[in-house]
Parts: structure tokens; sequence; C-alpha cells
């Protein structure tokens, strides 16, 4: 399911974008062509933003452990 949130709903934002440029006639063809791709790339770059502040979470979570492994055995992890 996070799956399609993450690749799934962008591609198709896209996809509907580019339907309505080669399907519907007159100028509301680019503005919806232009709110469609706007709104996936948009969801596509949002959860890679995500996605990269959540690996800060986990980088700190891997200092605690060695500083607690440090405290407990007086020997860092990588050593």
């Amino acid at each position: 399911m996070v799956a399609f949130f993450r690749y799934g709903l962008p591609a198709l934002l896209v996809l509907a974008g580019f339907v309505i440029l080669f399907t519907v006639d007159g100028s509301i063809r680019w503005d919806g062509w232009a709110m469609c791709v706007g709104a996936g790339l948009a969801v596509l770059l949002l959860n890679w933003l995500f996605r990269f502040g959540a690996k800060g979470d986990e980088e700190r979570d891997r200092e605690l452990a060695a500083r607690e492994e440090f405290t407990r055995t007086g020997r860092w992890p990588d050593d």
C-alpha cells in the first residue's frame, strides 16, 4: 500500500495530465496538464523528502545504540 502512494499515485497523476493534454480541447488542456503533472511531481518530492528526513532518525538511533554499548563495555562497537 505504501508503494502505491510512493510511486503509483504520482505516476497516475502524471499519466492523467497527459491524458488531459491529448484529449481535451481548448486552453483548459494546458491548465489541466500542468495541474496534474505538478501534483504528481509534488507528491513524489514530498515522499522523497519524508524518507530523507526519516533517515536521520535511523542514524540517531544507531548512534545512541553505539553510545550505550560504549557505556556498557567501555569499547566502541566499530573498534
